[in-house]
């Protein structure tokens, strides 16, 4: 069989398997070009079965367009959360605005104005474009490299950009004419459903006979993907304060700055323990210096708490980091008459510990001491108001009830230990 008939076996087979066996997909039971972007930006690294509750949730709060653009960014990111990536929701109401300023709140059907769309790259775009529009453009992502890699015997690194090229120029070749929305969406079943990464169901996949890595015995070792660099470990120490007086039944809780990792999104106090040696994973820090440093820093931001002890460990995992969570209840102390004695208290614990690993190899301890003089009286904030603002980092604080665990939204990792918190999880810790 030639490689004419090699594609034409596989477009028609595939259609044909797909007809009866997709999936029942919210998105995909509306031809609805808003429901395809939202359902697109939320699939990407995630889950379908994941995605299918936040997608529900998402359009029922935000049916359309419009709703999207004119929301707050708080309740965008509140419904996205613990979906992760939060970057999308971003560009994703971003590109919402964009629609409605440019395009009359109509998302545009040419791949110029949809490919300049924040947030949506080559993918997405043509994941749009077809299975909204029916047009015939390709929509290669990583899960459709391999189905084609696997195929058509195709020995190039899925990682490199020219492959990627190469990847789509075979796409839009297989595309039925007037069966775009189909074909695109079977592809993507195919590898999700069929072939896939670890362990491919060669047996049931309709394109079996003409797969020619299932031929050459390739199935396993294709595609070729260079191994991406593994995420830096960091040891992060974490401050679960318990208040008291005014702000009993309470937790401290900040909000991350304007920019960069978590944009805007609510956390609980923490602090860099050390970072890890390259090539080694992070070292958990010692409970003593480690309470030592979560109260010295908290004495910097003008917030005493003296820490108890620890309640729990966590990680939450970025693309590029893992942090390694050490997480310590802590109670908040008078502010007048403790905070010196308990930064103090700290400090020369703390001091005493990096004395001790002065000539250790795992290198020094990070100081949020230096300079401090714990004698003074720092410029406290006024705790009667409902936010404040951190001495050193200059970020917002809120002391915070389960009730305002609607209202705010956190990354997933801290949003479950602040709820096990209340849920009583934390109650037996002590020094």
């Amino acid at each position: 069989m030639g490689l004419q008939e090699q594609k034409r076996h596989f477009s028609v087979n595939l259609l044909d398997w797909y007809m009866i066996n997709r999936r029942d997909l919210p998105w995909r039971r509306h031809n609805n070009p808003y429901f395809t972007w939202v359902s697109e930006i939320m699939l990407q690294q995630t889950r379908v079965d994941t995605v299918i509750p936040y997608f529900n949730r998402f359009i029922g709060k935000f049916p359309t367009v419009q709703a999207l653009a004119e929301a707050p960014e708080e309740e965008v990111l509140k419904h996205w959360e613990g979906l992760g990536y939060y970057s999308r929701a971003r560009n994703l109401q971003a590109a919402a605005r964009q629609v409605m300023e440019l395009h009359g709140g109509e998302i545009p059907q040419d791949k110029q104005s949809v490919f300049a769309l924040k947030g949506v790259g080559p993918y997405t775009a043509g994941a749009i474009l077809s299975i909204a529009f029916n047009q015939p453009q390709p929509a290669v992502d990583g899960n459709v490299m391999r189905v084609l890699s696997r195929y058509f015997l195709i020995d190039e690194d899925i990682m490199k950009g020219s492959t990627r090229v190469l990847m789509e120029e075979l796409a839009a070749e297989l595309i039925p004419e007037g069966r775009a929305r189909d074909f695109n969406q079977a592809l993507m079943e195919l590898g999700a459903l069929v072939c896939t990464p670890k362990a491919p169901h060669c047996l049931t996949c309709p394109v079996m006979e003409q797969c020619s890595g299932r031929i050459a015995g390739r199935e396993l070792t294709l595609p070729v993907k260079t191994k991406a660099k593994p995420p830096r470990p960091e040891q992060r120490l974490v401050a679960l304060v318990e208040g008291r007086g005014a702000h009993r039944g309470r937790v401290l809780v900040r909000q991350r700055p304007e920019t960069g990792l978590l944009a805007r999104m609510w956390e609980l106090p923490h602090v860099l323990a050390a970072p890890a040696a390259a090539g080694k994973a992070a070292v958990p820090l010692a409970d003593e210096p480690a309470m030592a440093l979560l109260a010295g820093s908290l004495w910097a931001e003008g917030f005493a708490a003296r820490p108890e002890g620890l309640a729990t460990h966590a990680e939450h995992v970025f693309s590029h980091i893992v942090w390694n969570l050490q997480v310590y209840k802590c109670t908040e102390q008078d502010q007048i008459s403790e905070l010196p004695l308990i930064a103090a208290e700290a400090r020369a614990a703390y001091d005493a510990q990096a004395a001790a690993q002065a000539e250790s190899p795992s290198g020094e301890l990070p100081s949020v001491f230096a300079g401090m003089d714990v004698s003074a009286q720092p410029g406290l904030p006024n705790t009667a108001q409902e936010s404040l603002t951190g001495k050193g980092d200059g970020l917002t604080y809120q002391w915070i009830g389960l009730e305002d665990m609607e209202k705010l939204a956190f990354p997933n990792v801290f949003l479950k230990l602040i709820r096990n918190y209340f849920a009583g999880a934390y109650d037996e810790v002590s020094e």
